[in-house]
């Protein structure tokens, strides 16, 4: 009788342990599998600033063909993005906002993929080799020092009317009202004829182009670029044709946003072996 006891709890414990290695084989299996065959791109925005926060886009792809993962946690330097779920062949995106200290190239070498699926024991991760590189503009700094001012009267010297739609001079054509159209240039007389609406379109005004040069700005290096780095957008939201001149570069006024973002991208690797 007491050997028979004896084999009845030798095999209980077997059957025990027989049925959780198997359980930790399971979840070895799945949780492997769980974090294989995924794809993380990190999308930047356009400008991004020395130590301004900004917002990038971290999309997971889940390249596996009939299982979805669970749980996945995306690590990018000291950044964490949580995942509840995503669908196999399928894409999903979160948000995390970022920042980075200095101007110039920012290197990410990898990002780790991680889970705790299927039951909470242990944490795995996965390195992802994306070699990716973030340009981070000089911060901009508002200029003090009299250098910069573009008065309303420095504006409008040699002022010319363009033909291209506006709201600043004079009226090139009368058409119907949109809404958004500023209430003042309702144009009532048209309006009282036809029975609709109809609003004055006005020309815009061509302002004199700048030319930022860089070594008349009174300041050490870094705040020479930042104090740039204001003047080019507050031209370029004025509307106003700017330049740049690094030392003996010259970059032509013009007023577009790839020619915004291509002198603040000689500004962020200004000194540096990456500049081009």
């Amino acid at each position: 009788m007491g050997f028979a006891a004896i084999n009845t709890a030798n095999n209980l414990i077997y059957l025990i342990v027989s049925a959780l290695l198997s359980f930790m084989g399971l979840s070895g299996f799945l949780g492997r599998r769980n974090i294989q065959d995924l794809e993380v791109i990190l999308e930047t925005p356009e400008e991004s600033y020395d130590s301004i926060p900004f917002v990038s886009v971290v999309r997971l792809i889940n390249k596996k063909r009939f299982m979805p993962s669970f749980l996945i946690r995306c690590n990018i330097l000291n950044y964490k993005v949580f995942f509840p779920f995503i669908d196999n062949n399928t894409s999903t995106v979160a948000y995390t906002e970022m920042r980075f200290k200095g101007r110039g190239k920012h290197k990410i070498d990898r990002i780790y993929v991680c889970s705790v699926f299927p039951f909470n024991f242990f944490v795995r991760c996965k390195s992802l080799s994306q070699p990716l590189e973030v340009l981070i503009f000089p911060a901009p700094l508002v200029c003090d020092s009299g250098y910069f001012d573009i008065s309303e009267e420095k504006q409008h010297r040699g002022e010319v009317n363009s033909d291209k739609p506006g709201f600043d001079s004079d009226m090139i054509s009368i058409r119907n009202y949109i809404p958004g159209d500023p209430f003042k240039l309702i144009n009532w007389k048209a309006t009282a004829k036809t029975g609709n609406l109809k609003t004055k379109e006005l020309s815009s005004l061509l302002y004199e182009p700048v030319i930022i040069d860089l070594k008349d700005i009174p300041f050490d290096l870094e705040k020479k670029l930042s104090c740039a780095v204001f003047m080019i957008n507050s031209l370029y939201k004025q509307g106003i044709p700017f330049g740049l001149r690094i030392d003996d570069k010259l970059f032509p006024p013009e007023c577009s946003q790839s020619h915004k973002i291509r002198l603040l991208r000689e500004l962020a690797l200004y000194g540096s072996q990456n500049q081009r």
